[in-house]
Order: structure tokens, then C-alpha cells, then sequence
């Protein structure tokens, strides 16, 4: 049981700190090949803090163990919005201060209520991926099109450009620290379902879910400590947007990912209520503040109690 503590905190370390330094090396490649920076931090950011999750999912599912597979994307998204914005609005309250905000949590909701669909069909397989993925590039592409203006601060620090051997190896390295850490984390995480007699879904709703997650808990953190908690919003909706369209829809190419009826009854409609929640709160409160933040952590803590 030790060894599989110590190797799931091991997999969590190798996922975070991969993910770190591959956004880090593949923003200086978008740079050397003339990226704009507002394309790199939709796609090479965006995708670069969701390599956690596609990693883990895709092993999840080509080893057997689907159900970690949704349950990493749904709990990811339930912990996005609950646990990560509860931290980042409690530490500093967040403003909806963010530019075409709207045009993305419609997006995010659309994304939640294909998930909800999916439920429901029952499976994701290769066509219903591609389509997904399709809708995600689609989207990117119209984003791009229609946010062509100045560059914002957060933009502006995408600009940099490393060393060839310097880049190369943050890549190189970021991308086999993920794939090692992702392999870590599902044997270790598997085992411990076994041995306590838990589900593989609650464990990919839960450990897996959070774990997957580090890097946007971390980024928001020290984006509301440093005043700028609206960073968290912009990061949760994005990531929320990837996580059902890109990592699902990637998953369901390579291989069919069946879903449970226990997570299609509950779970996933969970996850469509939080993130309506989330949107009406931003439409009607313009901001999430340290009280809302203190009831969202609770209602995620029920959540993952209920779980169990």
C-alpha cells in the first residue's frame, strides 16, 4: 500500500512538472516558427496544460480501465470549476474582467452538454471522437479569427524564445516525464481501487481527476495570490472547453471509450449543474467572491464524500 502511495505522489510530480516544462519548450518553438501569440496560447498552452489528462486518459483506456478515462475528464471538469475557482476566489475574489468571456461559457456549456449526450449514447467511438475534435478545431480556428487585436500583458509574456538544445530538451524531457508520470499514476491509482474495493470511476472522478489537475490548481494559486484571480477563470473555461472536446474526442479515435450508467445518471449531470451554476453566477454577480468560493469548496468536499 506504501508503494502505491509513494508511486501515485511520484506520477503526480512527473505530470505537473512535465507539463511545465513542455508549455515552456513548445512556446519558444511556436515563437522560433512565428506563432502568433494569441494562436499559442489557445492551442500550445491550452493543449500543454491538458497533456496531463490526455496522457492519462489514452493509457487508461488502451490498458483497460475506461472508466478512469471519462471519469478523469468529468472530475476534472467538477474540480475546475468547484475546487480550483473555490481556492483561486477564496484566497482573492474573482471579476469576470475577461474579454469575450460569454463566447466562451457558452462554448464550455455546449462542450458539458455533449458530455451529457454521450451519457446517454453510451459509448464514444471513433466518429463521435472525430467529430469532438473537429468542433474543437473549428472553434480555435473562429477564436482566432475574431480575437485578432493587441496584445494583452499575459500574451506579451508568451514572446520568448529559448536556446535550440535548451528547447529541444524541455520538450523532449517535459513529454517523457508526462508519459512516465501518466503510467505511475494509473498502475498506482488501479491498484488502490483494487485493494480498498473502490470503483475505478470514483477513483478517476477523485484522485485521478485532482491529480490531472495540479497544473491549473497551481497556475490559479498563484494567479489570485498575485491579485489576478481572473486568470483562474479564463484557465478553468478554457480547460473545461479541451478537456471534453480535445481529450475525449483524441481518446475516442484511437480507441472506443464505453461510459458507465452510474456516471451517465449522476456525475456527469452533476457536472452540466456546477457549470450552469458557474455561468449563472458570472451573469448575475459579475464575479465569484470569497463567500461564494468557501460554498463551492464545500459543495465539491459533499461531492467527493458522496462519492466515497
Amino acid at each position: 500500500m506504501v508503494f502505491n502511495i509513494v508511486t501515485l505522489l511520484a506520477g503526480l510530480a512527473l505530470l505537473t512538472f512535465g507539463a511545465d516544462y513542455l508549455v515552456r519548450g513548445a512556446i519558444s518553438l511556436a515563437n522560433r516558427l512565428g506563432m502568433p501569440p494569441l494562436l499559442i496560447g489557445l492551442t500550445v498552452v491550452g493543449f500543454g496544460t491538458s497533456m496531463p489528462e490526455l496522457l492519462v486518459s489514452l493509457k487508461a483506456a488502451l490498458t483497460g480501465s475506461p472508466a478512469i478515462a471519462i471519469g478523469n475528464v468529468v472530475g476534472s471538469n467538477t474540480a475546475n470549476i468547484l475546487l480550483i475557482l473555490g481556492v483561486a476566489a477564496t484566497i482573492s475574489p474573482i471579476a469576470a474582467r475577461i474579454a469575450n468571456l460569454n463566447r466562451d461559457l457558452v462554448m464550455m456549456l455546449l462542450a458539458a452538454l455533449v458530455m451529457l449526450g454521450l451519457g446517454f449514447w453510451g459509448v464514444i467511438n471513433f466518429w463521435l471522437g472525430l467529430a469532438m475534435f473537429v468542433s474543437l478545431a473549428l472553434y480555435l480556428a473562429w477564436v482566432t479569427h475574431t480575437d485578432r487585436r493587441r496584445m494583452t500583458a499575459e500574451e506579451a509574456e508568451l514572446v520568448v524564445k529559448m536556446e535550440g538544445w535548451k528547447e529541444a530538451l524541455f520538450i523532449l524531457g517535459g513529454l517523457g516525464a508526462l508519459f512516465v508520470g501518466a503510467s505511475l499514476l494509473i498502475d498506482a491509482a488501479t491498484s488502490i481501487a483494487r485493494e480498498f474495493g473502490i470503483s475505478e470511476a470514483v477513483i478517476g472522478l477523485t484522485i485521478v481527476a485532482v491529480g490531472t489537475s495540479l497544473p491549473e490548481l497551481a497556475t490559479s494559486v498563484v494567479a489570485a495570490f498575485r491579485r489576478h484571480a481572473e486568470v483562474a477563470l479564463g484557465n478553468v473555461v478554457g480547460s473545461n472547453i479541451f478537456n471534453v472536446l480535445g481529450i475525449l474526442g483524441i481518446t475516442g479515435l484511437v480507441t472506443p471509450l464505453p461510459i458507465e450508467a452510474s456516471m451517465a445518471r449522476f456525475d456527469i449531470p452533476f457536472m452540466v449543474v456546477v457549470s450552469l451554476m458557474l455561468i449563472g453566477l458570472i451573469l448575475l454577480a459579475g464575479r465569484i467572491n470569497r463567500l461564494a468560493g468557501l460554498v463551492m469548496l464545500g459543495v465539491y468536499a459533499g461531492y467527493v464524500i458522496w462519492l466515497f
